[in-house]
């Protein structure tokens, strides 16, 4: 049995950040309290506190569910988009939602953070339990998948255009999944949009145009 405590927390937030988080979580086959421990092991609370917060959901941004209990089970009900994420207690959502959007930002090439020491430094490590231990090794090792260096000159190969959309490294998706995973990250990504990134929309659509050709 783990020793580290954890709690669930619910997080309010966009659709669309939502759905982004958890494509992210499960390309790198962790939970999304993972991500979040990530950031929080990588940088200080007040860096993360600091962040743009990618706030909560619009008016009209709701998601139907059929409520399983109570004396109204079985009726639908529209509620905000939300994320239940598993962390360490005495956390703040809207800390975690802005630890995500770090973790986006980074996956997606647009914000770089230079790896020093972990924030904050591991104790000693004989007052670590082996559990704690692993879990920090773990959290360690996301973040440095997650803190890579963006392409430096655009895009040039299918393999290239691939990377950008979030495929792993020799994968061969038909038109459709390309299709899916670029409305997503165009969600995201348009200048347009509250958190848009016109360089990132810009490799975006450079990449659909080329695997569009078919380039090799």
């Amino acid at each position: 049995m783990s020793g580290v405590l954890k709690q669930s927390y619910t997080v309010p937030c966009a659709s669309a950040f939502r759905d982004a988080v958890e494509a992210l979580a499960t390309r790198r086959k962790v939970n999304v309290g993972d991500l979040a421990r990530s950031v929080m092991l990588l940088l200080p609370l007040d860096a993360i506190a600091a962040h743009p917060d990618p706030g909560e959901p619009g008016p009209g941004d709701r998601e139907t569910i059929v409520l399983k209990t109570g004396r109204a089970a079985g009726r639908p009900w529209r509620r905000k988009p939300r994320l239940q994420v598993r962390m360490p207690p005495g956390q703040e959502p809207p800390l975690i939602r802005r630890a995500l959007a770090i973790a986006l930002q980074m996956d997606f090439g647009t914000l770089r953070v230079s790896l020093g020491e972990p924030t904050p430094p591991p104790p000693p490590a004989n007052d670590v339990s082996p559990e704690t231990r692993e879990e920090l090794e773990r959290l360690r090792a996301i973040v440095n998948v997650l803190a890579f260096d963006p392409l430096p000159g655009g895009i040039s190969s299918r393999q290239e255009a691939l990377h950008v959309l979030g495929f792993p490294p020799g994968a061969d998706p038909d038109q459709r999944s390309l299709r899916a995973k670029f409305r997503l990250l165009a969600t995201i990504h348009h200048p347009d949009a509250q958190h848009g990134d016109h360089m990132r929309m810009s490799q975006l659509n450079a990449a659909m145009d080329l695997l569009r050709r078919g380039a090799a």
